[in-house]
């Protein structure tokens, strides 16, 4: 894929994974739409991309995923139109089953999954109709390897996983490629927003969030992937990859390590 010129949209591009995404992008000579809650800290990284004309700011919030046809009508007359949408945006989670309300496990199903296909489903039509488009999702190797303390952060990941594979298949023939993207820890405060059992944030950087990979450099590596494509690809550090590869020809190794691994 040339990205020159193409128009890229990027949920949860306020920070993190995101922001950095946004700001790799930029010197791609691309149009960016960049979107979250917290239109201030967009206009902050809208203000760092490069030629930040060719960036537009939409606020808004994947929990009120019933308003994903307003945004996405909103996104496709900034530019005249997207080519790439990069569904980046969601919430995490730290908290034992047993101590998880019911309602937070509703609430992080509806930013991670409802949100997320109801965006793809409203930016759909346009890609079928101009035969063309790349739907990227940032879902995270508990979507691929489960581990304590991250049940529904897990399940909502891994519901991404069957729905994106499923549209992938439909949508091949209209020329619409699906890219999921696997992180591993990667150093954002995505631990520090993260939900535990009552709802409220963690409010604390996690050790293994704190040693994961540069925000930067995950983002490098997944514009390269983006570039190229691709169906599915894990980017982590050595055991996060090596646990996807045990999860397949070697379970039961792999569920004795993931009783013992730090996750937190």
């Amino acid at each position: 894929m040339n990205f020159t010129n193409k128009t890229i949209w990027i949920t949860g591009a306020s920070s993190g994974i995101g922001r950095a995404l946004a700001l790799a992008l930029s010197k791609k000579k691309v149009k960016l739409i960049l979107s979250a809650r917290n239109s201030n800290k967009l206009e902050e990284v809208r203000l760092l991309c490069q030629n930040p004309e060719n960036v537009k700011i939409l606020p808004m919030d994947l929990a009120m995923w019933k308003k994903a046809s307003y945004w996405a009508k909103d996104a496709l007359d900034l530019f005249g139109g997207v080519d790439i949408l990069i569904n980046n945006a969601g919430i995490s989670q730290r908290s034992l089953v047993a101590e998880t309300d019911l309602e937070v496990d509703e609430r992080i199903f509806r930013v991670n999954y409802f949100g997320t296909i109801a965006l793809t489903k409203a930016v759909l039509p346009s890609f079928i109709e101009k035969k063309a488009g790349h739907i990227v999702v940032v879902t995270s190797v508990v979507g691929r390897v489960a581990t304590p303390f991250r049940s529904s952060y897990s399940a909502s990941k891994h519901a991404l996983h069957g729905f994106f594979d499923s549209l992938r298949a439909e949508v091949y023939d209209s020329n619409i490629r699906v890219t999921l993207i696997c992180p591993g820890f990667v150093n954002t405060n995505i631990s520090k927003s993260a939900l535990t059992g009552d709802g409220s944030e963690q409010g604390t950087l996690d050790k293994a969030t704190k040693n994961g990979l540069s925000p930067e450099y995950f983002a490098k590596k997944a514009v390269k992937v983006i570039q190229r494509e691709r169906q599915e690809v894990v980017i982590g550090g050595a055991l996060e990859v090596l646990a996807v590869y045990l999860k397949r020809f070697f379970p039961l190794i792999l569920a004795k390590m993931v009783r013992k691994v730090s996750v937190t």
